[in-house]
């Protein structure tokens, strides 16, 4: 389980995402060309818009994964779309302390996102990719080629993992607004 002194102190030394970029400027120019060609929708930028809780979003991630590469502007677009959205990132060999507690299929994945509440309580840590992007590969790779690592993915695989992960955020964001302990808190 997250401690949430543990999530707010890693949290602190997070970075933003352009802030995050410029740690590997030769890498950044990949993540560049998928954040110019992701746009969110007018229905998704509602949905945004309709959050009323405040979230903390850290993202552990490797400026040099592929797959980092491919789903961490979709993250970021949506953090831009939503004021309530504090978006950090932290390099997973940087804060090997922190993210080795955060095992996926018992491995040290990326990206791993961990969602909390405005005071760090966690409420979710989702990882390292989203099922559309897991069909996607599998498609690609559980045949008789696999897929090159800086291969652009297709823009309809791009825009479900877009879709999924914002359902990850609205979900998170219905678990804070009914939440019985924040309800009390805001008087709602």
């Amino acid at each position: 389980m997250l401690d949430p002194q543990k999530l707010q102190s890693v949290f602190a030394r997070a970075c933003r995402y352009e802030e995050y970029l410029r740690s590997d400027p030769a890498r950044a120019g990949g993540w560049e060309t998928v954040r110019e060609r992701t746009a969110l929708t007018d229905a998704q930028r509602a949905t945004l818009g309709s959050f009323s809780r405040e979230m903390k979003v850290l993202v552990v991630s490797g400026i040099w994964c592929g797959d980092c590469v491919q789903q961490g502007p979709l993250l970021a677009r949506i953090a831009e779309a939503c004021e309530r959205i504090d978006l950090r990132w932290i390099d997973r060999d940087a804060e090997a302390a922190f993210s080795s507690t955060l095992k996926i299929c018992g491995g040290g994945r990326v990206p791993v996102v961990v969602f909390a509440a405005e005071d760090f309580e966690p409420c979710a840590v989702i990882g390292d990719r989203t099922l559309a992007r897991y069909r996607g590969l599998a498609r690609r790779q559980l045949g008789a080629s696999c897929e090159l690592p800086w291969a652009e993915i297709p823009a309809d695989e791009s825009a479900a993992v877009l879709q999924e992960w914002l359902n990850e955020f609205e979900r998170v964001q219905w678990m804070l607004r009914l939440s019985p302990r924040l309800r009390q808190l805001h008087g709602d």
